[in-house]
């Protein structure tokens, strides 16, 4: 527990470090995250780092991620276009490595390039935004806190099981109760930093968030349970991989810009 904590608070801070410098250092580090998570699903799917769909896969995720003033993606055309690339890319590697990595794992990957490219990119998107500091910082705070108020509620008072043969000590109970937390970091944010969100609509964001953030959730305990894994991988001890942090991120930085930005 003790180096949990020490990693938590060290890795917390230099993180919230580079967020509030943002630019090109917060937009690299979110590349660097990206690719050590890609990288976490490759060895998840028993795939070698130099089978061509994997290689692939590590192209998509640059391409989608890659470090472009105003957070726009950086490379011409349209991402989705991009996207069918990689897919082709990694759909002919199978067939030419002789179905070396079949049909399955390549379309793991081919996820992975999906929800772990679009993840941070819309993370780096974020920051580079008008207000852009202040904005992540209420979507980060959210995030957190819904984590904060499921475990502590759920562990003093839950009795329910939300989906247990995903996550058997997730309750009930620690879901609302995260959820009740982010709604009020929403509100407080609105209030203390005024221009991050309309007042009126800061509880539907921290509902939003808080629901999606707990599904990005239990989405990293389907697949690590599918791969018969504890932790994605062990580059924070005490917490396991950057996919196990950064699982609720992936989820609710996308649909924030995504769908709320033009009602919020």
């Amino acid at each position: 527990m003790k180096q949990r904590i020490v990693t938590g608070v060290l890795a917390g801070a230099g993180f919230l470090a580079v967020l509030a410098v943002g630019g090109f250092a917060f937009h690299t580090l979110v590349l660097v995250m990206a690719i050590v998570g890609f990288d976490e699903l490759v060895r998840m799917s028993s795939t070698r780092r130099s089978e061509w769909p994997a290689v692939a896969g590590y192209m998509g995720i640059v391409a989608l991620v890659w470090p472009n003033r105003g957070g726009e993606f950086a490379l011409p055309g349209d991402a989705a276009n991009w996207l069918w690339l990689i897919m082709l890319l990694i759909m002919a590697g199978m067939v030419f490595g002789n179905n070396r990595t079949p049909i399955d794992r390549s379309a793991a990957l081919l996820f992975g390039v999906l929800y772990i490219g679009a993840g941070f990119h819309y993370m780096a998107f974020s920051r580079w935004a008008e207000n852009g500091f202040l904005m992540s910082l209420l979507i980060f705070a959210c995030i957190w806190l819904t984590d904060a108020g499921a475990y502590f509620v759920g562990s003093r008072i839950g009795k329910r099981k939300l989906i247990p043969k995903i996550s058997p000590n997730k309750t009930v109970e620690g879901a609302v109760g995260g959820l009740i937390l982010s709604v009020l970091a929403a509100t407080a944010f609105a209030f203390l930093a005024p221009g991050t969100v309309d007042p009126r609509w800061a509880p539907l964001l921290g509902a939003v968030i808080g629901i999606l953030s707990q599904v990005g959730d239990l989405i990293q305990s389907a697949y690590k349970r599918h791969y018969g894994v504890k932790d994605s991988g062990r580059i924070l001890p005490g917490h396991g991989g950057v996919l196990d942090r950064c699982d609720s991120w992936l989820i609710v930085f996308p649909f924030v810009w995504m769908f709320l930005e033009r009602w919020l």
